[in-house]
Parts: structure tokens; sequence; C-alpha cells
């Protein structure tokens, strides 16, 4: 049976301040997707571990594949100076 995925809330708009923050974009945006982990993880070409890495804010992940992540999930990420 397949498991049930429970829709995270996507929190507001916000400065990006901390890994947890990303992490709830994240997941936000995967489980409003219908995706699970696995899911997720195939199609962001990834790890599963990094997907949870990612969403847990629990270890570092390459920059390169935060962008990637973010990109295929539909997560933006905005830049000012």
């Amino acid at each position: 049976m397949a498991k049930k995925i429970i829709k995270a809330e996507m929190p507001e708009p916000q400065l990006l301040r901390s890994a947890e923050v990303l992490g709830e974009f994240i997941r936000a945006a995967r489980t409003g997707s219908s995706l699970t982990v696995h899911d997720a993880a195939a199609l962001c070409n990834v790890s599963v571990s990094t997907i949870t890495n990612l969403e847990n804010a629990k270890a570092d992940v390459k920059f390169s594949t935060v962008l990637q992540v973010c990109r295929m999930l539909g997560v933006t990420l905005r830049i000012e100076a």
C-alpha cells in the first residue's frame, strides 16, 4: 500500500535566515505536489537522503544541489544586495 502524503502548509514568503526555513519550503513544495521523498529524489536526480537532509536541515548539502532541488520543486530563491 502506498504511503499517504501529509501536505505541509506553505510558509509565507520570508527572509532565508536558516536551513530550517529552506527545509520548510522544500517540504511544502514536495507535499503540495503529492510527491513522496522517493519521488522527489528521482525527479531532482538526487538521493533520498539529500531530500531528507534538506527538509530536516540535518546536514550540509552542496549549493548546486540545493539550487537543483529548488528549481525542480518550484521553490524560488531571491537574492538582493
